[in-house]
């Protein structure tokens, strides 16, 4: 390089060595600062510029008046000038890469061309992008947090970070505030005490599942204290964060979830209401009201009926008494003590309850329980499960306190809040048609049974026979039946027997056979007009049918006459009814059929009937009985006929007397659905001690 600089000292500079450098770099001479060089990383950045003309020829665009001014003052004084700050190029030139960032030094230097400026370029472009990518995403961040924030602000809910060793790093949402706890660093038992002494096992056995083996996510709804004292329903879900395999904290929400809940559970609850619409009798619908509330919302409950207006009740004092007809207890309470028909004289809590008709909540110590509230077997019942409170609610059926029911909050819980109480009155109020049915419907029941079993009169004494009847209904609970049996000693020494079964299971059945059972005995009785049984039959047909006395009776009727040598001879005839079974003393069992069926009454009494006749030895049995007998469900009656006859000549066969026989036939038939009933007739020698009974 040879010197063809203008001033002592200054080495002139050849500028082709910039042209691989990995910089922009450009060079300008003179005072007009003519364009002279510049290499391919400035036009890569700035693109083509035209050499030879001044700068501001060259870099035209506003945003170069900064370089050149800049340009200028370093020419002039010869001091280098930097700018750190990123300065940007739109690139509209034509050739011009686009938006680059970039910051540039102006040094003076001497050249073949003069002196002059060099400029040096570096393109920031991809550092100011990563910034503003960062400062933007920051922005984004920020956001984001601020919209959550606002979002949990908005919602009743907390959220929270726990370690695995149970240190809360986070806390937001008012949980202090929910709870009236303090802050704690820590899940310990203070935290735990504000769950429900119920709900405590379960939460904690909950989050151990979920944390043990491969963590996964937990999800428990349990009840909390709130500042208030009440208890609330919260649900709380939480996720663990996993790093390396290995859980280094949990992320989770806590919401009050109570009213949601609650909405749930009442309709729920009054969904259980039905079943007690499809109760059979008084004790199964209130039984199924003390279900309905347990355990949900108490943990036992127990119903007591009160005597109907006009029975006796009152006890000493004139203060009421009551039954405990229903009762039912949640899982893992001792067993409740069974239901009896002894009722007890309320104490003066309860009175309270029935004459202002307004519930009750009686609190007391764990264990402690007043007594006079309900039944001391009871209340011994309430100190073993360390009963804290009772809520005794009256059931009002027609303006009129008929029942009331006691719910009790056992092993130590906390007594229900108001909306527990309001809850429980309400299902109580909605199952007030349903158990209005069932007392009138005991009531029908009670009345038809009382009917019945006036007309179902002990058997009369017979020389020369033993006579006995049993009766049984289908169950405890439904004595109401259509079956009738009947035995008359006629003037003329002769015995009718008469068995029958009624359609239906009501107050009308009981009415109607009363009705048949009286004109049978009537026309039976009447020897001068009645005829073979076949003509008294058709008789009480002609009359019931013209009468509407019932729709379908089906029926056998026997006359039974002592013959002069001994024994008796039985003409019966039947009207499609159960045939009667012959139990000889010696041979085997035979059912008493005719020729042809018989069809039952009020059908076409126009069709003539049939007697057919039979003879009884001394000790021959005869028996008389109604499809309750004989009825097995997924048999038919054959089978049972036969199952009759085996037990009935077993019965014979060890020697029992004929009601003995009689009642191990009702025993036997354990699986009817109908009412039994069954009347015998047995020869004996004259002189013979008669030990017929009736049940």
């Amino acid at each position: 390089m040879s010197r063809t600089g203008r001033e002592k000292g200054v080495p002139e500079l050849e500028p082709e060595v910039f042209d691989r450098a990995i910089v922009a770099v450009a060079l300008t001479a003179g005072p007009e600062h003519r364009l002279v060089y510049y290499n391919e990383a400035f036009h890569d950045l700035f693109g083509s510029r035209p050499l030879g003309v001044p700068v501001g020829e060259a870099f035209a665009e506003p945003a170069a008046e900064r370089f050149l001014d800049l340009l200028g003052a370093v020419y002039e004084d010869k001091a280098p000038r930097q700018v750190t700050t990123p300065r940007t190029t739109e690139g509209t030139d034509p050739g011009a890469p686009g938006r680059r960032h970039f910051v540039y030094s102006l040094s003076p230097v001497v050249s073949r061309h003069g002196p002059g400026v060099l400029t040096v370029a570096i393109d920031t472009t991809a550092h100011v992008d990563a910034a503003e990518r960062a400062e933007e995403l920051s922005e984004q961040r920020h956001q984001a947090l601020q919209r959550y924030e606002a979002l949990l602000s908005a919602v009743s809910q907390n959220v929270w970070l726990m370690s695995p060793d149970g240190a809360i790093t986070e806390l937001m949402g008012g949980f202090e505030e929910f709870t009236g706890l303090p802050w704690r660093p820590r899940i310990d038992q203070v935290w735990l005490d504000a769950v429900h002494p119920q709900d405590r096992a379960g939460l904690v056995q909950t989050f151990r599942d979920a944390a043990r083996g491969t963590p996964s996510m937990f999800v428990c709804t349990f009840r909390l204290r709130a500042a208030s004292g009440e208890y609330r329903r919260v649900q709380s879900r939480a996720v663990p964060v996993v790093r390396g395999g290995v859980t280094v904290e949990w992320v989770g929400t806590t919401a009050d979830i109570e009213d949601q809940w609650r909405n749930r559970l009442r309709e729920r609850l009054l969904a259980r209401v039905a079943t007690v619409t499809a109760a059979q009798d008084v004790a199964q619908a209130f039984g199924a009201t003390a279900a309905a509330v347990v355990p949900e919302l108490t943990d036992a409950c127990a119903v007591f009926l009160l005597p109907a207006p006009g029975l006796p009740g009152p006890g000493p004092g004139g203060a009421p008494t009551a039954t405990r007809i229903a009762s039912t207890a949640r899982a893992g309470l001792p067993d409740l003590p069974p239901l009896s028909d002894q009722s007890y004289q309320v104490g003066p809590v309860v009175q309270q309850v029935i004459e202002s008709r307004r519930p009750r909540l009686v609190t007391f110590p764990s264990g402690s329980p007043p007594s006079g509230i309900v039944p001391d077997v009871s209340t011994a019942w309430l100190r073993t499960v360390r009963a804290t409170s009772l809520t005794i609610v009256p059931i009002v059926i027609d303006a009129a306190v008929v029942a009331f029911a006691v719910a009790a909050a056992c092993a130590d819980s906390p007594p229900p809040g108001p909306a527990d109480l309001a809850l429980l009155g309400e299902v109580l109020h909605e199952v007030r048609d349903p158990l209005r049915q069932a007392l009138e419907l005991q009531r029908t029941r009670q009345t038809a049974l009382t009917l019945q079993r006036a007309l179902l009169t002990p058997t009369p004494r017979v020389p020369g026979a033993e006579l006995a009847a049993h009766y049984q209904p289908a169950s405890k609970t439904a004595e109401i039946g259509g079956d009738w049996y009947d035995a008359l000693l006629l003037p003329d020494g002769s015995v009718a027997l008469t068995i029958g079964d009624i359609a239906g299971h009501d107050l009308e059945a009981a009415t109607s056979m009363s009705q048949l059972r009286s004109m049978l005995r009537v026309i039976a009785y009447d020897q001068a007009h009645s005829g073979p049984p076949a003509d008294s039959l058709a008789r009480l047909d002609r009359v019931a049918d013209g009468l509407g006395i019932a729709p379908l009776v089906t029926a056998v009727h026997v006359q039974l006459t002592p013959r002069p040598g001994g024994g008796w001879h039985a003409a019966w005839s039947n009207a499609g009814h159960p045939p009667p079974l012959l139990l000889p003393v010696s041979g085997q069992p035979r059912f008493l059929r005719g020729e042809g069926p018989d069809l039952p009454l009020c059908v076409d009494p126009s069709l003539p009937r049939a007697t057919w006749h039979q003879d009884l030895r001394t000790g021959d049995t005869l028996l008389l009985y109604t499809d309750g007998l004989i009825e097995v469900p997924g048999t038919d009656l054959t089978e049972g006929m036969a199952h009759l006859a085996a037990h009935a000549e077993e019965a014979q066969s060890d020697g029992v007397t004929l009601a003995a026989l009689c009642g191990r036939l009702l025993a036997a038939a354990d699986s009817r659905r109908d009412d039994a009933a069954v009347i015998g007739f047995r020869p004996i020698a004259q002189g013979r001690v008669w030990t017929g009974m009736w049940r």
